[in-house]
C-alpha cells in the first residue's frame, strides 16, 4: 500500500467488551477485519451516522473513494494482502455460503432481539443509544432502527400479525443456524482452518454482541451459551485480536463488582444492627404481653409484696423485743 494513501474507517462505538456494537461495524473493523487482512487503518469511533455522506455507519474513506457499506468496504480490504486468497476454490464458496446463511437466519433474529423485544428495548437498547448519541440525534436514530426492524419482519412474515408466533419462528430459524454453526467449526480455532478469514469476521460480528450484551431477555444468549465451542470462539478472537478493549472491560467489571460489594457490606451492619434491636425489642414486648395474659406478672407483684410485708415485720418484732 502507497504510504501516501490514508485509511480512515469510522464505526459505531464500542461496549462490553466489543470494539463496536454494531454488526456491519465488527465486520469492517481494523480488530475485527483489517487486523485479520495487515491492512493498516486508523478507526475512529463514532457516535453520529447524520455527519456521515449518507447518514450510516461503517464509513471508509480511502485516498480516493469513501464507501459506507460492509457490502463494498469488505471487497475493497480483500485487495490487501487478505488472507482470503489463500483459500481454495471451495472455501471461498463457503464463505459466500455461511455469509448468505448468516443474514438470512441470525440477522432478524438479532434485529428481533435488538430493536423489537420490548424488554431488551427499553431497558438495555433505547437507553444505550440515547446515551450514547447527542441530542436531538438520540430521540431519531433509536425510534429509525426500530421501524426498520419492524418494517423487516413485515416484510419476511407478510401474512402474520402475531409477534409471539413471529418471534417463535425468528428463534427457531436462529437456533438452527447456531447448530450448524457449532458443527462447522467443530474444534478448530476458525472457520477455514488455523488464520481467520472473512467468514470469521462476519460470524463474530453476530455472535459477540449476542453473548456480551447484557441481554435482559437472553433466550437467544443462552442457547448460544450452550454451544460451547462458539462461546469459546468468541472468547479466542475477543482476547487475541480485541485485547485492549477486553481487558479494559473486564477490568472495569471487576471494579465495579468490587464497589458493589463494598457498599452492600456498609449498608449491611448498620441494617443489621438496626433489626438485632428491633428483634429484642419485638421479643420484650412479647414477652410482656404473654407474661400479662398469662396471670405471671401479677404472681410476681404478689410475691415482693409478700416478701416486703415479712420484712417489715421482722423489724417490729426486733423492736418490741428491746422495748
Amino acid at each position: 500500500m502507497a504510504n501516501a494513501e490514508v485509511l480512515q474507517l469510522d464505526v459505531w462505538k464500542g461496549d462490553w467488551g466489543l470494539p463496536s456494537v454494531d454488526i456491519e461495524c465488527l465486520q469492517v473493523l481494523k480488530q475485527a477485519y483489517a487486523k485479520f487482512s495487515g491492512v493498516p487503518i486508523k478507526v475512529h469511533l463514532a457516535s453520529n451516522p447524520f455527519r456521515t455522506p449518507n447518514g450510516r455507519l461503517p464509513l471508509l474513506r480511502t485516498g480516493h473513494c469513501t464507501l459506507d457499506t460492509a457490502k463494498d468496504i469488505l471487497p475493497y480490504f480483500r485487495t490487501k494482502h487478505s488472507t482470503d486468497y489463500t483459500l481454495s476454490d471451495k472455501q471461498c464458496a463457503d464463505v459466500l455460503a455461511y455469509d448468505s446463511l448468516l443474514k438470512e437466519k441470525l440477522y432478524p433474529a438479532f434485529q428481533f432481539i435488538w430493536w423489537i423485544d420490548k424488554k431488551n428495548l427499553d431497558e438495555l437498547v433505547r437507553p444505550w443509544y440515547c446515551k450514547a448519541l447527542s441530542f436531538p440525534f438520540n430521540f431519531y436514530y433509536p425510534g429509525k432502527f426500530e421501524r426498520q426492524a419492524h418494517a423487516l419482519m413485515q416484510s419476511l412474515y407478510p401474512l402474520e400479525d402475531n409477534i409471539n408466533v413471529i418471534e417463535n419462528e425468528v428463534y427457531s430459524e436462529a437456533q438452527k443456524c447456531l447448530t450448524l454453526l457449532s458443527t462447522r467449526l467443530g474444534d478448530r480455532d476458525f472457520f477455514c482452518g488455523q488464520q481467520p478469514t472473512a467468514i470469521d469476521a462476519v460470524v463474530y460480528s453476530y455472535l459477540a454482541p449476542l453473548l456480551k450484551a447484557p441481554l435482559p431477555n437472553p433466550v437467544l444468549k443462552n442457547y448460544l451459551k450452550a454451544c460451547t465451542n462458539l462461546v469459546k470462539y468468541v472468547s479466542r478472537i475477543s482476547q487475541r485480536y480485541f485485547e485492549n478493549e477486553y481487558q479494559t472491560y473486564e477490568k472495569h467489571k471487576a471494579e465495579k463488582n468490587v464497589d458493589r460489594l463494598r457498599r452492600d457490606s456498609e449498608s449491611e451492619f448498620p441494617n443489621k444492627r438496626r433489626n438485632q434491636i428491633l428483634a429484642a425489642l419485638v421479643a420484650t414486648l412479647a414477652m410482656a404481653g404473654y407474661a400479662l395474659s398469662t396471670g405471671i406478672v401479677e404472681v410476681l407483684v404478689y410475691l415482693l409484696r409478700s416478701r416486703k410485708f415479712i420484712r417489715v415485720s421482722k423489724k417490729k418484732r426486733k423492736r418490741t423485743t428491746k422495748g
